[in-house]
């Protein structure tokens, strides 16, 4: 493809790209995958809020992460600080009534136990939510695992 071409295709493209997003703006398509901000407890229909403090949402199936029954906003997890730990910690579960963090934090990929929670487990929204009061976004038709009924 000589240089020409190549020239107009980017051109092409690029002008493409702006039209979607344009379109998009116009028509109020594009908006967070939220809608709104988690701060303000809205009802509208397809938006959702963030359930206050409360006991946690039974699981579904036997390996699903426990939902977080907690705001989260403002915590910070970085590679130097988990705000997490300063409740979840095996050192400060009892003294915040937490749920401490399970042993299974604590191994690496290969199952050997370490000191400290493994890298592949220590950034918890990875896997852990909050819960909502969020409705389906389609028809659902999912039945709870037979052995935790």
């Amino acid at each position: 493809m000589n240089n020409k071409t190549r020239q107009f295709f980017v051109a092409a493209l690029m002008a493409a790209s702006l039209g979607t997003v344009i379109a998009a703006q116009a028509a109020g398509a594009v908006e967070s995958l939220r809608g709104r901000d988690v701060e303000t407890q809205s009802r509208e229909p397809g938006k959702y809020a963030t359930e206050k403090d409360g006991p946690p949402i039974e699981r579904n199936y036997v390996q699903q992460p426990p939902l977080i029954p907690h705001k989260i906003d403002g915590y910070s997890i970085t590679t130097n600080f988990n705000k997490c730990m300063d409740c979840h910690s095996w050192t400060r579960y009892r003294e915040t009534g937490a749920t401490k963090v399970s042993l299974t934090h604590f191994k690496d990929r290969d199952g050997k136990e370490l000191s400290n929670i493994s890298p592949r487990r220590y950034f918890c929204n990875q896997c852990h939510v909050p819960q909502t009061d969020a409705k389906p976004l389609v028809e659902n038709t999912f039945k709870k695992a037979e052995g935790l009924r």
